[in-house]
């Protein structure tokens, strides 16, 4: 398989189109089954990208973080979460895309295009934007918009973990590992745990 890297031909089409400001948006934690959905929206100065945005799962943890700090020292930067409550009010892809929508409405700076990773426009943005599948490894704002979501969500996962030891959020972020699903048999549900998810949904309710 040929490893494809980000670049700005997404950035540059819009702007050839005559938008000026381009955000890449994007969202991680769909899959967890504990902690709530985290989205970011950046908008990259093209004369100072940073060096080595990649998708975020390319990238060390060291790496992430270090880009991180690079990223909020020279781009546009908002972060903005759905909680687990939403998450099981109004389904995880919709809470996903309060989120984006949530990030895309803090930036500093309005931008007049979006590029979002994935197939789907969040309905509440009222701006252009277009989705890209697999946004993150193909234009540098969503790839920057990865990293910051996931240190971000990963950090958060960290401290949720202290209060609530066990579940080896610290090393899992949430998602189903094995240690997770059986420290939930053992230990129960959080009020962190999604209970519209099947996992947790079926500890809560066993006949």
């Amino acid at each position: 398989m040929v490893k494809t890297f980000p670049d700005m031909s997404f950035e540059k089409a819009a702007q050839a189109r005559g938008y000026r400001l381009i955000a890449g948006v994007d969202e991680v934690g769909r899959g967890p089954l504990a902690g709530p959905v985290t989205a970011a929206a950046v908008i990259l100065d093209p004369a100072r990208v940073p060096e080595g945005l990649a998708d975020s799962k390319q990238l060390s943890e060291k790496r992430r973080n270090a880009l991180y700090d690079e990223i909020f020292a020279v781009a546009t930067v908002s972060i903005a979460h759905a909680s687990v409550e939403e998450i099981d009010q109004i389904n995880i892809l919709r809470a996903s895309h309060l989120a984006m929508e949530r990030a895309v409405a803090g930036l500093a700076l309005a931008p007049d295009h979006i590029l979002i990773d994935g197939n789907m426009i969040p309905r509440g943005l009222a701006v252009s934007a277009e989705a890209i599948v697999k946004g993150d490894a193909r234009s540098l704002s969503i790839a920057a918009a990865s990293i910051v979501a996931k240190v971000c969500r990963d950090r958060l996962m960290v401290d949720l973990a202290q209060q609530h030891p066990g579940y080896g959020w610290e090393n899992n972020a949430g998602y189903p590992s094995p240690a997770h699903k059986e420290a939930l048999r053992n230990l129960g549900v959080t009020p962190h745990h999604r209970r519209s998810f099947k996992p947790v949904h079926n500890i809560l309710y066993q006949e």
